[in-house]
């Protein structure tokens, strides 16, 4: 089968590919031709992330083992699109250069049959520059009226006012 993919860039202007891959490609192969794609080197570290319909990153895909921890990592070249992707799995987000963090998130658009005499991957449509550089991450409150802790902190849950410290007895040289 071909999976039918949007990868569109966190970005002021609408920069996308549309990419058909084949389901049995790793997502090795997958960030390889994301890379080729939107004109990036491929010499800085990348993962992809399963994620939800809010776009949270959940499960890493991540290009190495780096032997950071002692869970085991799933990587890019042991791992493939048809056991991650599917019709009900289909968003993922993708973030290569970790200091600058390019940021992507991807679409499953549709599953296709193979068609005889195409190459696979193929870059179906390419639309926008990719700019100089990446877009500021932005960070948003889902607290956006007031005071972001006027719900978190309730005066009388704790039953004191929370500028009242001194009852709190601290010992002034505490450090």
């Amino acid at each position: 089968m071909i999976y039918r993919f949007r990868v569109i860039l966190n970005s002021d202007d609408e920069v996308f590919r549309d990419i058909e891959i084949q389901s049995s490609a790793s997502f090795e192969d997958f960030n390889n031709v994301i890379l080729q794609s939107f004109g990036f080197d491929g010499s800085e570290m990348a993962s992809f992330y399963t994620s939800n319909e809010q776009w949270e990153q959940l499960l890493e895909i991540a290009q190495f083992d780096m032997g950071e921890s002692d869970e085991p990592v799933i990587t890019m070249g042991d791992t493939y699109l048809e056991n991650i992707v599917s019709k009900d799995d289909r968003n993922l987000v993708y973030v290569y250069d970790f200091l600058l963090m390019w940021t992507f998130i991807i679409e499953l658009a549709d599953i296709a049959e193979e068609e005889s005499g195409m190459t696979y991957p193929n870059v179906m449509y390419s639309h926008g520059e990719v700019p100089f550089e990446p877009k500021e991450p932005e960070f948003i409150s889902e607290n956006l009226d007031g005071d972001p802790f006027d719900d978190e902190y309730d005066d009388d849950e704790f039953g004191m006012d929370a500028d009242d410290y001194e009852s709190l007895d601290f010992d002034e040289n505490w450090n």
